[in-house]
């Protein structure tokens, strides 16, 4: 019993990170009908602004909200300069933009920071562990599940009781309707990828606490996580976005307490994906529906 108990943890604790992810995937999809697939970008981002601040000896307290808000002006940034002016194109153009972004990406750190990866020190308290009846929790886990639930509240306070969130909301129903009703799309847009920067702003701060390095190609297996957690929930859906993220890091953390040892790190996405096959049999919307939206 207090191996499944830890092995829910572990898994909450992965899968709050592919939620905060996902959900920033499904907001922007809400209002552009867009895969950002250079989403998960931001957290190289947010990684290399860590490595070199962390070459200064600057601490945790000031790396974790650096990240957040460097996230957040990269995802404003790739808005107002790439997407923006691609809006009016059709969804292929829109695709492609943002797998040129995701590939130029790879290219500029390559050429100007560096191919290999680039390590540096995490949070001495990462990896010490508490008992409770028995049983073994990292503190990590628990930090990232309580960091995770804060944010998922302050999520659900801005795009229920704010005007910003009432107008994305709104504008994921049917921006035409919305603009009619006043919504200034740029605005609408912009705030859009402000906020779902600050999801993958969080993401990064609690991934790179954890595994404290930098490289090019760094956010690409994150991006197939989080497209795939909000896929399972109902591409579109803010509460399925979260639910196929948990239900995708428990998934992985099972699997891997109950395949054999040096099985699983080859096995598990393989046995994941084929979880999620199964599922679109039975249910090829995902787990929650979604009304369609109207792309601006």
């Amino acid at each position: 019993m207090s191996t499944f108990v830890q092995t829910i943890v572990d898994g909450l604790g992965r899968g709050s990170t592919y939620a905060l992810l996902a959900l920033g995937i499904s907001v922007i999809f809400g209002v552009m009908h867009l895969v950002n697939f250079a989403h998960a970008e931001l957290i190289t981002v947010g990684a290399y602004l860590a490595y070199f601040l962390s070459t200064r000896d600057i601490n945790w307290w000031v790396l974790a909200p650096a990240i957040v808000v460097s996230a957040v002006v990269a995802s404003v940034a790739t808005e107002r300069i790439a997407f923006r002016w691609v809006r009016g194109s059709s969804p292929f153009t829109m695709l492609l933009t943002s797998f040129a972004l995701e590939r130029l990406s790879h290219a500029l750190w390559q050429v100007f920071v560096s191919p290999t990866k680039k390590s540096f020190a995490g949070p001495a308290w990462v990896f010490d562990t508490f008992e409770v009846g028995g049983i073994r929790f990292e503190w990590m886990d628990v930090a990232t599940i309580a960091v995770t639930a804060l944010v998922l509240a302050l999520t659900a306070f801005v795009f229920r009781r704010t005007l910003f969130g009432i107008a994305v909301r709104a504008a994921s129903e049917d921006f035409d309707a919305a603009r009619l009703m006043g919504a200034r799309a740029n605005r609408v847009i912009a705030g859009a990828f402000a906020f779902a920067g600050f999801l993958a702003g969080v993401a990064a701060a609690l991934i790179l606490m954890r595994s404290p390095s930098a490289e090019p190609a760094l956010g690409s297996d994150y991006l197939i996580k989080a497209v795939v957690a909000a896929i399972i929930g109902g591409l579109g859906s803010f509460t399925g976005a979260v639910a196929g993220g948990l239900a995708l890091g428990l998934a992985e953390v099972m699997l891997r307490g109950y395949l054999p040892e040096g099985v699983w790190e080859r096995l598990t996405d393989a046995f994941v994906f084929a979880l999620i096959a199964a599922l679109f049999i039975v249910r090829p919307q995902g787990l929650f529906t979604v009304r369609s939206a109207e792309r601006v």
